[in-house]
């Protein structure tokens, strides 16, 4: 089982995504990023997934650096543990800008 939700209400938009992020949740993922294009400030929140396929792990790259490229300040909220293992793996928590909670991405987008 899986939920993606954008909330805007906190001036800063929020991708909020849970359960397991496979190929079947992609259109979902790509819809939520969608809605937030030209927001100044995205913050994915994954604190609540428990797996990521490659089809998922490509697409938040994707998503992640077309925003910033676009001018977007974006963090990624990946907590310690099994989700966040593959993008130790694969280096991805050194290129895109990860955050081990909500509070430590929301104090770091508004240091700018």
């Amino acid at each position: 089982m899986h939920n993606v939700a954008v909330d805007k209400a906190s001036g800063t938009a929020v991708v909020l995504a849970t359960g397991e992020l496979d190929a079947f949740v992609a259109p979902d993922l790509v819809a939520a990023f969608s809605e937030v294009m030209g927001e100044p400030q995205v913050l994915a929140d994954l604190a609540g997934v428990s797996f990521m396929d490659s089809t998922a792990l490509g697409l938040l790259v994707r998503a992640t650096r077309e925003r910033s490229n676009a001018g977007a300040r974006v963090r990624v909220v990946l907590p310690r543990g099994n989700a966040r293992r593959i993008f130790e793996i694969t280096s991805l928590d050194r290129a895109l800008p990860v955050s081990d909670d909500r509070q430590s991405a929301l104090d770091e987008l508004a240091a700018g």
